[in-house]
């Protein structure tokens, strides 16, 4: 007889289990440039689309799966395709399939953020569909499903080992052997900034997996009957809630002493950090133990991430191995120390601290080995990453044939990490009174000037207002990013210095005759001056002629309303 509770909450833990997806793609996304972003969701429906349907012909017999008494079922599940044999408990085989495919899918997803912007599509594919099928299912076996450490006592409830470690530590093996995206580090090495393209898309993604991670952590008692389980089902989402806020406010507060400003994007992994290494004890640590987790991790991915990068000079745009893989083996060691039941400091002894360090070694090393040897073939076979055109053009563009992920939406900046380029011969005005010494290169014969203003896009109105004033209708505006030579504010991205910000400004250009030149110049100037950095510029060219397509007027009169 199976329980329609206990069904129903696996069959809700695996829905938002796979919503995590979502969260993923978002926080990939938004971390990486946005020529790349079509990539970074291909890549996160791949991997649960292929790890799917290899998990279900292979991988789940592997981890599940059983050679009775044979010594081998310490170390493999039996193969059984296509998921022929039972599985069944409270709840039906398939809601336990269900369940354990998201599972599976989480740990390949976690690489793609780590391996983005440089990656072939193809070989990624290759690697989903080789974690799915194999690794992960292997040492999942070993965990969950009645293998070696299990039967030593192990514990990791829903997966700070078992998905997150594991998909963090081939996150690194992946982003090591890519080497790093083109202009990430200079000749002598120094780390360069190269900031994600919504940071909104990021938070977003953060808000989705902390919503889902309630599914993660409190779904995995496969069921919710008994006042046993409905007490653990209802601390799970407590100590989940409170690892991922304690981390989330301890990494602001290490990043605003270290950067002396709150890091935007270090937070938001600061989050996710407390939350992969409390998936391990959720169920066995105390509110106050679960708040000492969320503590340490959200303080150890702000230095991870600083270490893989700097140090060992390996370029993780969303920080994986930081988050996934050093909090997942933090959150599981810290369970031997701090499990209400059988923990170092509630007088358990060490035995469970020996084992959670054994198992934790033991995983990193198969997965490090396996996941070597499984890049190390693709690259020489496939290979692994796309060419230097490839990789300056965009993924999206050169694996997908997609233009622009954000088509209507965003300006397309060409140059992108340059200013804004002009000809030689333009004269610029600075935005102060003083400073404005107009120099007419234009041959006295024209009649037609064309005038380019960069401003703030705020300032526009004002703008627009200001020139209809004075008579000057005709405006083209473009929405552009560009700096002058102070390269942008700089600030620190994920603590390293930008080289370059590219701010938002707003290109008005305007083609005047009978209007002097001198009388846009300083309305222009009166209208945009603030005293500040950032208050634009102009440009002032010679323009040979105007031609009217409608009618074929030329001169003034194709600058005239009908």
């Amino acid at each position: 007889m199976y329980s329609s509770i206990d069904t129903l909450w696996v069959l809700l833990g695996a829905v938002l289990v796979f919503f995590m997806q979502a969260g993923f793609a978002m926080v990939e996304t938004g971390f990486t440039r946005a020529k790349n972003s079509g990539n970074i969701i291909m890549k996160n429906l791949m991997d649960f689309s292929l790890g799917t349907i290899v998990f279900w012909f292979i991988g789940f017999g592997l981890m599940f799966g059983s050679f009775g008494d044979s010594p081998l079922s310490a170390f493999l599940g039996a193969p059984d395709f296509f998921v022929q044999n039972n599985y069944s408990g409270s709840y039906p085989t398939y809601a336990f399939l269900i369940f354990q495919t998201v599972f599976c899918a989480t740990a390949a997803t976690i690489v793609s953020g780590a391996m983005a912007e440089r990656t072939k599509f193809s070989s990624y594919c290759v690697y989903s569909v080789i974690i799915s099928a194999l690794i992960y299912p292997i040492s999942g076996h070993w965990i969950w499903g009645g293998g070696w450490l299990a039967s030593l006592g192990f514990h990791d409830f829903a997966g700070s080992t078992a998905v997150h470690m594991v998909g963090g530590v081939a996150a690194l093996i992946g982003a090591k052997m890519l080497g790093p995206r083109i202009g990430k580090f200079t000749k002598d090495g120094k780390s360069k900034a190269i900031p994600g393209h919504s940071l909104t898309l990021g938070a977003l993604g953060v808000f989705i997996l902390w919503f889902c991670w309630f599914g993660f952590n409190g779904g995995s008692t496969v069921s919710l009957t008994g006042d046993d389980t409905i007490f653990t089902a209802s601390k799970i989402f407590v100590t989940t809630n409170l690892a991922a806020a304690a981390a989330a406010t301890t990494t602001m507060f290490v990043t605003w002493i270290k950067y002396k400003k709150p890091d935007v994007s270090m937070t938001l992994n600061g989050a996710l950090a407390g939350l992969v290494g409390i998936t391990a004890g959720c169920d066995a640590v105390s509110p106050i133990g679960a708040t000492i987790i969320g503590i340490v991790c959200g303080i150890a991915v702000v230095f991870a991430i600083e270490i893989v990068e700097k140090k060992f000079k390996i370029d993780d745009p969303v920080g994986a191995f930081s988050v996934h893989g050093v909090c997942g083996a933090l959150g599981t060691i810290l369970t031997g120390l701090l499990a209400v039941d059988g923990g170092l400091f509630y007088g358990g002894g060490t035995s469970l601290f020996l084992i959670q360090i054994l198992g934790v070694v033991s995983v990193i090393a198969w997965v490090t080995v396996t996941m070597t040897l499984v890049f190390f073939i693709i690259k020489k076979t496939v290979g692994l990453r796309v060419t230097a055109k490839e990789e300056i053009a965009g993924l999206d563009l050169e694996e997908h044939g997609l233009d622009n992920a954000y088509a209507d939406f965003m300006p397309i900046v060409t140059g992108a990490g340059k200013p804004i380029d002009v000809e030689e011969e333009v004269v610029a005005f600075a935005a102060k009174d003083e400073a404005v010494k107009v120099v007419d290169k234009r041959d006295v014969k024209s009649t037609f000037t064309k005038i380019v203003i960069l401003a703030k896009r705020s300032k526009f109105p004002e703008l627009k207002k200001a020139l209809n004033d004075i008579e000057v209708t005709g405006l083209t505006l473009t929405n552009v990013m560009g700096c002058g030579m102070q390269k942008g504010v700089t600030e620190l991205y994920r603590g390293v210095p930008v080289d370059m910000t590219l701010l938002p400004k707003i290109k008005v250009e305007v083609v005047v005759s009978k209007v002097p030149v001198k009388t846009v110049v300083d309305t222009v100037k009166k209208t945009l001056y603030t005293g500040h950095y950032g208050d634009g510029k102009m440009f002032i060219y010679n323009v040979e002629n105007v031609i009217k397509v409608r009618t074929g007027e030329e001169g003034y009169a194709a600058l005239q309303d009908d």
